[in-house]
């Protein structure tokens, strides 16, 4: 069994673009920290530099954190307390951070977390669109075939879609889902969020791409997509079912229960089917 250490890494979240999201958390966390690790210490400094923090900072990011994570698992070993942030949100979400943790877990560390603002949970919530399962998919692949596949997996997903695109890539991100998933396929378009150039659009994937492309594109995007509409084959297909398991003797509920556990449709709207077939 792994010996604890007295070391603390706390991923600490960060604002996506409004300074005044700041928790008070946050701000002791940083004044606290033996040691800060950054995706980027120029904007570590400003962000620093606006609570009023002065603290050690060194660099964290995708083309250094295997040797980063080495060394902060040795400053955990001696027992510092060692905080995390990125450019913005929260690290291991589409961030670096991940590695991070693997190395505090595996030297016995405690790991803790100060949430924060999130662009991914920010633009669900006024997109519109359902935000009871969904799935988040960072960024689409640039090109080929690894494009080509996730958008294929996209076309059937039946959960509110979230992604995140740059200005370089948003129409065309918006026209390939177009194309593979629908034109009538409703969307959300986030961009800037909490800044002072705030915006969110909505609509269609179709009317989507006129509206972004031509223009003079800033600021970051993130984009919220509705799910595929429920395949309604397998849709009667296990109420079909239900209906006969129900005949054949087994409870409404317990019908119903297994039935959409094993199919993947909502409970509810196969419960409420079925008992409206049975009267």
């Amino acid at each position: 069994m792994l010996a604890a250490v007295s070391g603390k890494l706390i991923l600490c979240g960060t604002p996506i673009g409004n300074l005044g999201d700041v928790s008070d958390r946050l701000r002791s966390a940083l004044a606290e920290a033996d040691l800060i690790y950054a995706e980027d210490t120029r904007r570590a400094a400003t962000l620093l530099r606006s609570l009023g923090v002065e603290a050690e900072v060194r660099s964290y990011f995708v083309g250094n954190e295997d040797r980063r994570a080495a060394e902060l698992a040795e400053r955990l070993r001696a027992g510092d307390v060692v905080a995390l942030i990125t450019d913005a949100g929260m690290p291991s979400i589409a961030d670096p951070g991940f590695t991070a943790v693997n190395a505090a877990i595996g030297v016995g560390a405690q790991v803790t977390v100060i949430p924060g603002p999130s662009a991914v949970t920010a633009a669900l919530a006024v997109s519109g669109l359902p935000a009871d399962r969904f799935v988040f998919e960072t960024f689409l692949p640039r090109r080929g075939k690894d494009r080509r596949n996730r958008l294929a997996q996209l076309a059937d997903e039946e959960r509110t879609i979230v992604l995140f695109s740059g200005k370089a890539h948003v129409v065309a991100d918006l026209g390939d889902m177009a194309e593979s998933l629908g034109g009538d396929r409703r969307v959300a378009v986030a961009r800037e969020l909490t800044k002072v150039y705030e915006e969110v659009w909505r609509g269609t994937l179709a009317e989507a791409v006129p509206r972004w492309e031509g223009g003079e594109l800033r600021g970051e995007f993130t984009i919220v997509v509705a799910g595929a509409r429920r395949k309604l084959a397998d849709f009667d297909r296990a109420v079909a079912d239900a209906i006969d398991a129900i005949e054949s003797g087994e409870s409404m509920a317990d019908a119903v229960r297994r039935i959409a556990s094993e199919s993947g449709v909502s409970r509810r709207e196969l419960y409420e089917t079925v008992l409206r077939k049975k009267k």
